[in-house]
């Protein structure tokens, strides 16, 4: 009713602009949404009569301000809490944490269900090889740095150790692309230095590496066998920096019987490595020996048909190292006392950078046999430097005034004419002389 009495207040109040949605001034006027223009001749929506004819005209897009649009669905989210040292290292906790249960040992694997004779055997199998010192081959996860199989065998007759490198089997993974390059370095102790170390060749990217190849000390005597320890270290060479240690196994050869070879399958150990593990304890009774400075292998033959002596210099093992870089450029020297000249002294050739070296030389001495009984053969073994007086590094005299085994080597060969005595001697700083 009251609409149809006042049209007119109806179209003052729509034709009133609205008010602005936003917080920020208009920046023009034209961007709000503009209302069609009214006129007096259209009839108002309310109004009571019949429907006019004319259409109105279609709306227009909503338009918005700049400010309008970045002022829509701005929010700051929700406030995040900073990370806590703690949540980046789980282990630092103020209260205590529960360790680990201990792993526990895996039972036999294989269990036989007919009954146990099979068992006893493999239990009798294994007390055997704890005895003497090898291991069953086996597939545990407790083989964690791999295991090592090799021979062994002594020939005491050429004073020679065999150890026969055969393969290495589940070794550690020491480079980044999860394998390893690894060889097998031996040394035996107490004693280890340069002098005693044997290695095999590398193998390139491998975790289970086959050798197949044999390594030979010389000048093993049979007090040796008693007294020392093989050490065998398996290791991972790197190029760009030092090689890294896997793991070692030691055997005293004092279990090895002369001529036997003896078979090991041993997994590797990490043991400790000292300065006191190289060296065993000494009885401080016992009487100290000599400094000993290598050994050197002679033969002596005398031939009565031409009157000489042939003197055979064969080899040097375990020579102490004279050079900065921990090996020696030895050569030896032979003098027949008393002097008989140029005639009496003869040079070997010289070894570059060895402690081990092979020279297979042989000098001839004419003297008549009933005059060797008062002559003694001295020889000596030194370290060639170039520009400077040459170093000595040891020597053995041989003749009647000579003892043990120098001694011994001197009268079989008297006494055997015509037939070759070889025998190894241990060098000593004893009777040294002044200079080169």
């Amino acid at each position: 009713r009251y609409l149809a009495v006042c049209p007119s207040l109806v179209l003052m109040s729509v034709s009133k602009p609205p008010p602005p949605h936003s917080h920020f001034p208009p920046s023009n006027p034209s961007s709000h949404l503009p209302l069609p223009p009214s006129s007096s001749s259209s009839t108002p929506p309310f109004a009571v009569g019949p429907p006019s004819p004319a259409v109105p005209p279609p709306p227009s897009p909503v338009k918005i301000s700049m400010q309008e649009h970045f002022a829509i669905n701005v929010c700051p989210g929700p406030i995040l809490p900073i990370p806590q040292i703690s949540d980046f290292f789980p282990r630092f906790h103020d209260y205590p944490i529960a360790p680990p249960p201990p792993r526990e040992k895996k039972v036999l694997k294989d269990k036989d269900k007919d009954g146990d004779g099979n068992g006893e055997k493999d239990r009798k199998r294994d007390r055997e090889q704890d005895e003497n010192g090898e291991f069953a081959d086996s597939d545990d996860d407790d083989t964690y740095l791999g295991t090592l199989e090799f021979n062994l065998l002594f020939d005491q007759e050429n004073n020679c150790l065999h150890c026969t490198i055969h393969k290495a089997k589940g070794l550690k993974a020491m480079d980044s692309n999860g394998l390893a390059d690894p060889y097998v370095k031996l040394h035996l102790l107490p004693g280890a230095s340069k002098a005693n170390k044997l290695r095999t060749k590398t193998l390139k990217n491998t975790l289970n590496p086959v050798w197949n190849e044999t390594l030979i000390y010389h000048g093993i005597t049979a007090a040796d066998m008693t007294t020392k320890t093989l050490r065998l270290c398996v290791c991972d060479m790197d190029r760009l920096g030092r090689n890294e240690f896997i793991g070692e196994v030691r055997v005293a050869l004092k279990k090895l019987k002369e001529g036997e070879s003896k078979k090991y399958y041993m997994g590797l150990e990490r043991i400790a490595q000292t300065r006191e593990g190289n060296s065993q304890a000494v009885d401080h009774g016992a009487p100290v020996a000599e400094e000993e400075r290598g050994r050197i292998l002679v033969s002596l033959l005398y031939i009565t048909e031409k009157s000489s002596l042939i003197v055979g210099i064969i080899r040097c093992a375990h020579l102490a190292a004279m050079d900065s870089n921990g090996y020696s450029d030895p050569f030896v020297k032979i003098v027949l006392q008393p002097n008989m000249g140029k005639k009496s002294k003869y040079k070997t050739s010289v070894k570059k950078k060895t402690l081990n070296p092979e020279f297979n030389e042989e000098f001839t001495y004419e003297v008549p046999h009933d005059q060797l009984a008062k002559k003694t053969l001295e020889i000596s073994v030194w370290d060639y430097d170039l520009g400077m007086s040459n170093d000595f590094i040891g020597g053995v005299e041989l003749g009647v005034n000579a003892k043990g085994e120098r001694l011994k080597h001197w009268f079989e060969c008297l006494k055997n004419k015509g037939k070759k005595v070889e025998y190894w001697h241990t060098l000593t700083q004893q009777g040294a002389p002044c200079s080169d």
